[in-house]
């Protein structure tokens, strides 16, 4: 698990980079930093509409003495997808654009809760 931590620090940031530095060569650096500061503001907004969402929804259910699990994780995609919005690149905003949406939020649970579910296996609890 690590090890993939450690290749997506460095990875990523590189392939943002050098789709930025693309970018600007193909359409300019003021159309480039336009792009990343719209797609910034248009994801902080969606974000926080979407993010009040989640809150209604997790507070409905809990009113009606409903587990809220499934809507905390559409939350934590939310907050997640929101977060990789504000960072600068193409990359990040493709994949922060793809959790705040709940049709393409349903290609991510599976995995999500497969690894919930890997950690809790793995997970031993000593009482005593």
């Amino acid at each position: 698990m690590m090890k993939w931590i450690f290749l997506a620090l460095v990875i990523v940031p590189t392939a943002e980079l050098a789709i930025l530095i693309w970018a600007g060569g193909q359409i300019g650096f003021f159309w480039t930093l336009g792009l990343i500061v719209s797609t910034g503001l248009l994801g902080a907004f969606l974000a926080k509409r979407q993010g009040l969402k989640a809150i209604r929804d997790i507070q409905s259910s809990m009113s009606q003495m409903e587990a809220p699990g499934d809507r905390l994780i559409g939350a934590a995609f939310i907050l997640v997808g929101g977060s990789l919005l504000l960072t600068p690149g193409f990359i990040s905003d493709a994949v922060g654009f793809s959790l705040l949406f709940s049709p393409t939020q349903k290609l991510y649970k599976p995995l999500v809760y497969r690894m919930l579910q890997k950690k809790m296996k793995n997970t031993r609890i000593i009482v005593g």
